[in-house]
């Protein structure tokens, strides 16, 4: 019964042997168990507040990301329309040149062909012109062959020649 209604020495030496376990406890388990805990919730807000920051960064990132995603689709588009305008200025630059070259080799084929027309033209009246000289010739042969006719015949040209 000793257990149940204990001696005053024995709460004395308990009392004692408690009191000296708590202090070696606070001396050497408390103090370095509490800054073990204090280091790791630092540690844990650190980390924390590294991921917050590491978070933010992201979205700031992705948000730079997509600002220059439309910046360069951007550009891409104001490339792709200058090439098109260059495209159809090139275009239309090769249509007037093949349109004036054209325009210059129809007017040199008029020219060819007028020059060989003049060319035909004068060809086919120096013909024309032998042919009426080698007509008029052996006509006159045939008709002045008598020498009366001849007579009549210069009478008659000179009184064309008198009108005149």
């Amino acid at each position: 019964m000793e257990l149940i209604t204990p001696g005053l020495g024995l709460i004395f030496w308990m009392t004692l042997v408690f009191l000296a376990l708590l202090f070696l406890l606070k001396k050497f388990a408390w103090i370095p168990i509490l800054k073990a805990l204090k280091d790791r919730e630092d540690a844990i807000t650190d980390a924390l507040t590294s991921a917050d920051k590491a978070k933010e960064e992201m979205k700031q990132l992705q948000f730079s990301n997509e600002q220059l995603l439309a910046d360069a689709k951007n550009e891409r588009d104001n490339i792709l329309n200058e090439a098109r305008k260059i495209k159809e200025k090139i275009i239309e630059e090769a249509r007037a040149k093949a349109s004036e070259e054209a325009g210059h080799i129809t007017a040199s084929a008029l020219e060819n062909i007028r020059n060989e027309k003049m060319a035909a033209l004068t060809e086919l009246k120096n013909e024309v012109g032998q042919l009426s000289i080698e007509i008029a010739k052996k006509i006159l042969q045939r008709e002045l062959a008598d020498p009366k006719k001849q007579e009549d015949y210069a009478r008659h040209l000179l009184e064309e020649i008198n009108l005149n």
